[in-house]
């Protein structure tokens, strides 16, 4: 594959991570998302990765980058001559310290988006392994979620799909929303799927309860059985995927009311993928946002929206899908 023509004054390209599905409008829906972000940011070079299932796949992309011209890029520099066995050790261990402060200090390549809501062993462990084997040196941002600009694309999904706001208290008492996601073992990825169905319930008015495709529970319809239980019948799903997909299907199969469409090329995504990309550069105009999300998370209570849980709900705030 030929290497994309870079310069060492241009910044790092934003390469966004899609997990990769055999549903074919998963690559149609990203790419739309990916033609959103440059249209957003039309100087920088934005490309795309899968995980799996899908080309390019993440490897593949990272070496299409090519070298940067920079030092410190792994796979740039000459190698050192060999040694003689009389060389003292101290300028071997000496010089092998200082190129790995040069390699830290060096400018990213990439910096890599997941096209994930929370953190799990993708985002641990597959993204950032696939970045360290790279011939260029790449950041890893964090997941898109938890965030307040993911809800506003959770709620424009949800208004689409008909949902309103609820103004009279009897609707509100028989009204919940379940936000499915994909799932996994890993114990801070619910902690972030939590926090992020307490953000959409704070902008919804009612309870909003965390289901899963796999891997943990409860499922899309345990959570919906859990509600009807309590006597709330009137439940919308909301989609906490990127891309139509198989998980995606399943869950907005389960819904027994409306079911959003996944987040796609929304907007508010858009601009959620370039502050992630920011924040992993370290640029200042990416902590606004961030500053919310922690005061959010100040607030605690992170299971109060479970089956079993009390529920507190603000009053809803006007949904009004973003253009």
């Amino acid at each position: 594959m030929t290497p994309l023509t870079r310069t060492p004054h241009d910044p790092p390209a934003l390469v966004l991570v899609a997990h990769g599905s055999r549903d074919p409008r998963a690559r149609v829906t990203v790419d739309a998302l990916m033609e959103r972000v440059r249209r957003l940011r039309p100087a920088l070079a934005v490309r795309l990765g899968h995980i799996e299932l899908n080309e390019p796949l993440l490897p593949d992309t990272l070496a299409r980058l090519g070298p940067t011209g920079t030092t410190g890029t792994t796979g740039t520099a000459a190698e050192p001559e060999a040694r003689t066995a009389t060389e003292p050790e101290a300028r071997t261990a000496t010089e092998a310290e200082a190129r790995t402060a040069a390699e830290a200090e060096a400018p990213a390549a990439a910096v890599l988006v997941p096209l994930l809501f929370s953190p799990g062993h993708h985002v641990k462990h597959d993204i950032p392994e696939t970045a360290a084997s790279a011939s260029v040196r790449a950041r890893v941002a964090a997941p898109l979620g938890p965030h307040p600009l993911l809800v506003d694309a959770l709620c424009a999904r949800l208004a689409e799909a008909g949902w309103r706001t609820l103004r009279d208290e009897a609707t509100r008492r028989v009204s919940a929303v379940v936000l499915a996601a994909a799932g996994s073992r890993d114990p801070d990825s619910a902690a972030g799927t939590r926090r992020t169905a307490r953000l959409l319930a704070e902008r919804v008015g009612v309870p909003v309860v965390p289901a899963y495709a796999s891997a943990a529970a409860p499922t899309v319809e345990a959570a919906v059985r859990a509600l009807a239980e309590r006597g709330r019948h009137r439940v919308a799903v909301a989609s906490c995927f990127t891309a139509p997909g198989r998980f995606a299907t399943e869950c907005a199969n389960a819904a027994p009311w409306i079911a959003a469409a996944p987040l796609g090329d929304h907007p508010a995504l858009a601009r959620l993928v370039l502050h992630r990309y920011d924040q992993a550069l370290g640029h200042d105009e990416a902590l606004g946002h961030d500053q919310v999300l922690d005061h959010h998370q100040a607030l605690g209570q992170d299971d109060a929206l479970l089956p079993g849980h009390p529920l507190t709900v603000r009053p809803p705030r006007t949904l009004t899908p973003a253009a």
